[in-house]
């Protein structure tokens, strides 16, 4: 039975993956290295640490991420901040019916606390979230399971009464290790085998989500 469902943010709730790889790649033509995208891709859906690392893997030790990672959040934050994030298409109407149906809502994001809680706030999203589990929050990162257990534990429900929202890989791969069933809504990366065998559906928007959890919900109450 879904007592609950919890949303990633960037990809999600937000249309911000995009944004970010296109200031990733300007920090590129400006500086001269290339292949950011495809390093981006790999992070998707990881906290800064884990980031962070991927960047010195693939650059090299001596790469200078930290001052290359403070021009990209400048960047992005210029087209951003206020209100300016485009949430993606059936949000407000998805938190709304779920709000109306009685379930709790949390978020779990490998982003950062501060800057998650503006961004929401800032869209008029804040409300409807019972619970808020962040990238700094917690030890490990998606894959790993720990963010989609803290957020149930939050949310006090059971992995398994819980019903994750993810669009990256290894945001699916978190919320199916912890006992989540999983939808994936694509963002950036389309979803292969291993994507198709963890997720319980893949659906193309929000809208389609918020149809296919009210037959499930209607299927329940039978």
């Amino acid at each position: 039975m879904i007592q609950a469902v919890v949303f990633d943010m960037d990809g999600v709730i937000f249309d911000s993956e995009r944004l970010v790889i296109e200031c990733w790649k300007k920090v590129a033509g400006e500086k001269g290295f290339t292949g950011v995208e495809d390093v981006c891709c790999i992070c998707l859906g990881t906290n800064d640490v884990q980031t962070r690392a991927k960047f010195l893997e693939v650059y090299g030790e001596d790469f200078p991420y930290d001052t290359y990672e403070r021009e990209m959040a400048g960047l992005f934050h210029e087209k951003a901040d206020g209100g300016q994030l485009p949430k993606k298409a059936g949000v407000d109407a998805l938190l709304t019916f779920l709000k109306e149906r009685g379930l709790k809502i949390a978020l779990a994001t490998s982003s950062k606390e501060r800057t998650v809680r503006r961004e929401i706030e800032e869209a008029g999203l804040l409300s409807y979230f019972d619970a808020i589990v962040c990238g700094d929050m917690i030890r490990r990162s998606k894959p790993e399971p720990d963010i989609y257990l803290k957020a149930c534990e939050c949310l006090q429900v059971e992995p398994e009464n819980a019903c994750a929202v993810e669009d990256s890989f290894n945001g699916v791969r978190s919320a199916t290790r912890a006992g989540l069933s999983c939808i994936m809504v694509p963002d950036i990366k389309q979803p292969d085998e291993e994507m198709r065998e963890l997720a319980c559906c893949i659906l193309p928007s929000l809208l389609e989500v918020k149809e296919y959890l009210k037959e499930r919900l209607a299927e329940e109450q039978v």
